[in-house]
């Protein structure tokens, strides 16, 4: 399965967010086409546990699932910038608000990307 290309949306990206922290401090670990592909391979496989989990019949409040969200967060700030539940949640809605996104992370299994949203509201709730 092929990662999500995110060098095809950095400028529409640089335009959105380019002037908030999180971006600036994403542009400070911005690094080589190689390891942005490593780092996008990384993330598919964190989707990827998101759809076994769940195919495996988890709901998206259940100790797996919330663990996989940890997952998914401590990833983003270790790899890309600091990952609050603010920003959490609004990449949550833009994984099902965002076609692009949606289809990408829907290779997995239909509703992957519904499934993390939901289980992503509910992290940051707590």
């Amino acid at each position: 399965m092929a990662s999500f290309d995110n060098s095809k949306f950095e400028k529409e990206a640089q335009e959105k967010w380019g002037q908030t922290q999180a971006y600036q401090e994403y542009e400070k670990k911005h690094c080589s086409r190689q390891k942005q592909a490593s780092l996008a391979e990384g993330m598919d496989l964190i989707m990827a546990d998101f759809a076994l989990c769940m195919k495996q019949g988890e709901a998206p409040d259940s100790q797996e699932a919330q663990c996989l969200v940890k997952k998914l967060q401590s990833y983003i700030t270790e790899h890309y910038y600091h990952c609050t539940n603010e920003i959490l949640a609004g990449l949550g809605q833009m994984y099902v608000a965002d076609p692009r996104f949606q289809n990408n992370i829907d290779q997995h299994a239909t509703g992957t990307a519904a499934f993390i949203r939901e289980a992503i509201e509910i992290h940051c709730r707590k």
